[in-house]
């Protein structure tokens, strides 16, 4: 769990890839999958937690049968995402917005969003590996 602060987006991101590096996770797929949690870190402190300093984003990482799983909770409000607009779109190229969206869904295999009933919004990303980490053990890694 980190705070609310924009200089916490380094911080799990140094966390993330000694994590993606310890699973011998390929250089390429690392660097996405690092864009991509950068981008849900830096969304959950900006949109959702609104830099609220009593706030806080938790990140969990995990692998199960070959992909990575990373979870991204915060404790804000929550946000429709289909109603983030396109950046793509002719009206939107200058809005500094949504792109964080499209940079996760470029990078990532797959991407929910879920709801707390306590407030908040956790973004699960999905990444599939070439080679499944766990075969050595067969068990699943976990790493906060």
């Amino acid at each position: 769990m980190v705070g609310s602060q924009v200089e916490n987006v380094e911080l799990v991101q140094i966390v993330l890839e000694e994590s993606l590096r310890k699973l011998e996770v390929e250089e390429d797929v690392s660097h996405a999958i690092g864009i991509a949690v950068r981008e849900a870190v830096a969304n959950a402190i900006k949109h959702g937690n609104q830099h609220d300093p009593d706030k806080r984003v938790e990140v969990d990482l995990g692998v199960e049968n070959g992909v990575v799983v990373i979870q991204v909770a915060d404790e804000g409000e929550g946000f429709d995402p289909e109603k983030v607009r396109d950046p793509r779109s002719p009206d939107n190229l200058l809005r500094p917005n949504g792109r964080g969206l499209l940079f996760m869904n470029s990078y990532m295999d797959d991407i929910e969003y879920g709801f707390r009933a306590e407030g908040g919004t956790v973004v699960t990303l999905r990444k599939r590996l070439a080679v499944d980490p766990q075969s050595s053990g067969g068990q699943d890694k976990e790493t906060r």
